[in-house]
């Protein structure tokens, strides 16, 4: 396996760069995919398709920013259509909990003959220490709609375990791992252990869905927000509020608290603002 590289599409990613590090960290060859790689890869550009699958076995891939864009879904099943005529033996799709978009994703990769690993993700914690949350929380607010709605929030750095795991060991083929953190968490209950772990208050502030729009617009633009509006509205309306055991499953430990994570994002300076 060290002499075949395996291709991580997202590779600058949340999780992508994670599992470049750990791929590595075992001594394992990676092909990095991104627009600005060594061999690019760029979902608007199929060209670069090609290229990146050539001599490759097993794949990570996920799609930036999710798969309920519009056109994500069919992109992915060119994109594994090709990998197929190319020689893919396995790939690991990152799929999004509750989504119905993401869902169509998966059945692409079971669909495709190839073998597969799907991992089906919780709410990102990272999304507070290096998302779009960062920013309102430096500024002491946690501002999500939802209202009580209770999550079980994952952190990253399980999520690629179980992708490297799935990757490196063919007992995690042809497998759903659906991944959650160990407890449900309310975003206000979010907002204290963030104020626990950073040493100041963080509020929560229950805002509607126009609102989550328009802060996400104002980052992200127009598009952006349309879709992680709608993403939003879909899965904060309790379908997701129960936990789930596909950390364990899959690595034989349970998953992290979120407050361990709140504790180390800490302490790595994730909240710190430069003088």
């Amino acid at each position: 396996m060290t002499n075949t590289p395996i291709l991580v599409v997202g590779s600058t990613g949340k999780t992508g760069s994670r599992v470049v590090a750990k791929l590595e960290a075992q001594g394992l060859s990676v092909r990095r995919g991104s627009r600005h790689a060594a061999i690019p890869f760029d979902w608007e550009d199929p060209a670069t398709w090609g290229p990146s699958l050539q001599g490759i076995t097993s794949a990570y891939v996920t799609y930036f920013p999710d798969l309920a864009f519009p056109g994500a879904v069919d992109k992915l099943n060119s994109f594994i259509r090709l990998a197929a005529a190319s020689g893919l033996q396995h790939v690991v799709l990152l799929s999004g909990r509750g989504e119905a978009h993401a869902r169509l994703g998966e059945d692409v990769v079971r669909n495709s003959g190839i073998d597969y690993t799907i991992v089906r993700a919780a709410w990102f914690a990272q999304n507070f220490s290096e998302g779009y949350l960062r920013d309102p929380i430096l500024s002491g607010i946690l501002p999500m709609p939802g209202g009580d709605i209770v999550e079980p929030i994952i952190d990253i750095d399980d999520i690629a375990d179980v992708v490297v795991a799935a990757l490196t060991d063919p007992r995690h083929r042809n497998t759903l791992y659906e991944v959650t953190g160990p407890r449900l968490m309310t975003f206000a209950e979010m907002a204290q252990v963030l104020s626990q772990a950073i040493g100041r208050q963080i509020t929560y502030i229950p805002i509607s869905f126009e609102d989550f729009h328009a802060n996400v617009e104002a980052s992200g633009g127009t598009f952006v927000a349309d879709v992680f509006t709608g993403i939003a509205r879909e899965t904060l309306d309790g379908r997701n509020a129960h936990t789930t055991d596909g950390v364990q499953q899959a690595l034989g430990r349970a998953p992290r608290d979120f407050a361990d994570f709140a504790k180390q994002a800490q302490s790595l300076g994730a909240w710190t603002v430069a003088a």
